[in-house]
């Protein structure tokens, strides 16, 4: 580029020095030594500056200000719309990412200039062309002018010529779980639904049975789809594979009321798995057009609009065919101008476990919240559920199935595609006295041994601030040690503490601590979308004291809570969370692959350390824990946090946050942070989905019952077959 760009100038300069000057000249001599009259003319205009303004405003794409710059007899042959569009869609065609010129040489007249250059057109498809092309000038009301036509262009768009771009995409890439089982990939699939005019009683029961094994979906959530329903024209019931569904084709035509259409198109396993991270994929929208042509798409691809989808397009999508042809005025191919060979697509493999995955989507089924999975050693995160889900085969538009669900999914009020996970902050509630006893101990004013009395409301500052107890009209936990503090999850020593550090060690002390744990800031995981939460210094002592017991303005995402409590779990490191496990090209070779890449240390001691993974074992398995009754049977060693969170409505958020301790060498330990919103006490609803998700991780599926379910999936009530959301 340098040598090119010092050639422009060389030329420029030589075409400089041979123009004719502009000033008055010397007087000719005679032989007889007396001077020959000199007649004085008009002073010429600066070619050479003058064809630069021109492709000066095309590298700056001011097609209006080169239209401005041709002659008369120019702008009569051609409209400026015309004009513009001409330039319009020479960039799109030829992908044009940008362009430079220089000017080869000049030829002026008295009246008329000539005037060589060549353009170096950047294209996102095929490089570098290079054209050198011939700029005419006359001089129009002592200004020089342009006579245009096509030619200045493309040498090769003389006479009418046009441009047509032609493109071929490869197959988009396959998106992976951990293991190798498809999350997303093209392939041949089937809508199924219900026509309700033509079920029969017998018949729906059959369906419903078979579509719950080729789905995956529980029979009971199946079944309220078709009773909400049942008066409607057709019921989406949901896709699967064409693979999936061969073996049962045969008896499924015998099914009155039962239809299915073939498409194939990008199709999203199992309803959707992760489908807040994974994303989806829909056609280019208008406003993004430009900017995916300039890419070298032809506009009329579907393209990845959220999560991996999204942030992984370039190597999902690969790259096109390409073949820039030119083509007289009645279509014929003149010639080739371009070619570009393809490059096949990569394929993503995610650190998610699908059946994990699936397990913990399910174990969420019927709140509002979500529940991420962390492999304590290496931040990977092998499950990440956002309630409510979403299928994201409803955005396939030639799935027969999406015309009756795409309006209802981007107008829902519960925003199922937003990803609670990452991308929603709440107050943490209890699961906050993690941080609050770590800067307590830290800070030299209290040891793990520290006796504080839990009565049932307190008082310090005036306005009694009850605990939990007196809220369920439950004796006080009396005299506790700190440890046992987190035990009992005791609001009145911890607003106790959150005021005593405010006091005695400044008001950035406790949330120094908490920045320290990773809160307040993005965790820098990639592909994903996440919201940086919130962590304010408090400002007087009723603050202290509410950041104390988690509560006040902080706001954090369950990403974040289960980076800590991973590093609790593994010994003090805070890893990036990761969930891209590597890419690999077409013929599975390695492009990129995961490395665990440390973030932070918890500053705390081991010490410390120490004893808050005591407090966390005993809400566990001590009989005054807060969470013992919801554990007991378990046969795997947990440590956990109950955390309920109030907030501006009726019932606060449920919080557990906790890990694993089982230390085997075929499975790694795991953190698990779950919030479901507006639930109520965290022991009641977000621990037993905790557990789910352990026996889930351990087992492959369920091994118990939640307290309000008469069988799994399916909710206590006085209907049978019917289910509910769980409500307190």
């Amino acid at each position: 580029m340098k040598i090119r760009n010092l050639a422009f100038a060389l030329l420029f300069l030589l075409s400089a020095c041979a123009k004719p000057s502009q000033a008055s000249q010397t007087p000719e001599v005679t032989n007889n030594g007396k001077p020959t009259p000199v007649v004085e003319t008009t002073s010429v205009p600066d070619v050479p500056t003058a064809a630069e303004s021109f492709l000066t405003k095309w590298k700056d794409s001011d097609y209006a200000g080169m239209y401005g710059m041709l002659a008369k007899t120019s702008k009569d042959a051609i409209s400026q719309a015309d004009f513009e569009a001409k330039y319009e869609t020479l960039s799109k065609n030829m992908t044009l990412t940008s362009l430079d010129y220089g000017i080869l040489s000049s030829l002026i007249k008295p009246s008329s200039a000539e005037v060589s250059y060549q353009v170096n057109f950047e294209s996102s498809l095929f490089g570098l062309l290079q054209r050198q092309m011939t700029m005419n000038m006359v001089i129009e009301n002592g200004a020089w002018k342009i006579q245009w036509d096509d030619g200045m262009i493309l040498p090769e768009l003389k006479g009418g010529n046009s441009l047509v771009l032609n493109i071929s995409q490869p197959v988009r890439g396959d998106i992976l779980d951990r293991n190798g089982d498809y999350i997303a990939t093209q392939t041949d699939a089937v809508a199924m639904g219900i026509d309700p005019a033509n079920i029969t009683a017998k018949s729906i029961r059959s369906i419903l049975q078979f579509l719950a094994e080729m789905t995956q979906k529980p029979s009971n959530i199946l079944q309220d789809s078709y009773n909400d329903n049942v008066d409607s024209f057709y019921i989406p019931m949901g896709e699967v594979s064409k693979e999936g569904f061969t073996p049962y084709a045969t008896t499924m035509d015998g099914l009155s009321g039962f239809i299915y259409n073939d498409y194939n198109s990008r199709y999203y396993y199992n309803g959707g798995i992760a489908p807040q991270a994974v994303g989806y994929t829909q056609f280019i929208t208008e406003e993004d057009l430009a900017k995916y042509k300039a890419l070298g798409y032809a506009g009329d691809e579907k393209v990845g609009a959220a999560g991996i989808e999204k942030w992984a397009e370039t190597m999902l999508a690969g790259e096109p065919t390409a073949d820039l042809y030119v083509l007289d005025p009645n279509g014929a191919t003149v010639t080739r101008l371009a070619h570009k060979d393809p490059k096949a697509a990569d394929s993503i493999t995610t650190t998610l476990d699908k059946n994990l995955q699936i397990q913990t989507q399910k174990a969420l089924l019927g709140f509002t919240g979500a529940a991420v999975v962390m492999d304590i050693k290496t931040g990977k995160i092998l499950a990440m559920a956002s309630s409510p889900s979403f299928d994201p085969n409803a955005f396939t538009t030639n799935s027969y199935n999406s015309q009756y669900q795409l309006s209802d999914l981007v107008n829902d009020p519960n925003s199922p595609l937003w990803n609670r996970a990452a991308q929603s902050s709440y107050p943490l509630g209890s699961v906050f006295k993690l941080i609050t006893a770590s800067a307590a101990l830290e800070s030299g004013l209290y040891t793990p041994s520290t006796t504080f009395e839990c009565t049932s409301q307190w008082t310090e500052l005036g306005t009694p601030y009850n605990d939990w107890t007196f809220d369920k009209g439950l004796p006080p936990s009396g005299t506790l040690t700190l440890v046992e503090g987190l035990m009992r999850s005791c609001n009145p020593y911890f607003y106790h503490i959150g005021l005593d550090l405010y006091r005695q060690k400044g008001d950035a002390y406790l949330a120094d601590m908490a920045r320290g744990f990773g809160l307040g800031s993005a965790t820098g995981i990639d592909a994903v979308s996440e919201d940086p939460g919130r962590i304010n210094n408090p400002t007087d002592d009723g603050a202290a004291s509410q950041m104390g017991i988690g509560q006040g303005d902080m706001l954090v995402t369950p990403l974040q809570v289960v980076d800590f409590i991973a590093a609790i779990a593994n010994g003090g490191t805070l890893y990036r969370p990761q969930i891209i496990e590597k890419v690999t090209t077409v013929d599975g070779e390695v492009v990129s692959s995961f490395t665990p890449e440390v973030r932070g240390t918890l500053p705390i001691s081991q010490s410390t350390l120490d004893a808050i993974k005591q407090g966390m074992k005993a809400v566990v398995s001590n009989s005054r824990g807060t969470a013992y009754n919801k554990f007991l049977g378990l046969q795997y060693s947990v440590y956990g946090k109950t955390g309920t969170a109030t907030t501006s409505l009726d019932l606060p958020h449920a919080w557990f946050a906790g890990f694993t301790a089982e230390n085997r060498t075929d499975m790694p330990d795991i953190a698990i942070v779950v919030i479901a919103e507006n639930s109520g006490d965290g022991s009641e609803y977000a621990a037993p989905i905790f557990r789910r998700i352990v026996e889930s991780y351990f087992s492959g599926e369920p091994q118990s019952l939640y307290p309000w379910e008469a069988s799994i999936y399916l909710t206590k009530t006085p209907t049978p077959g019917a289910a509910e959301t769980p409500t307190p």
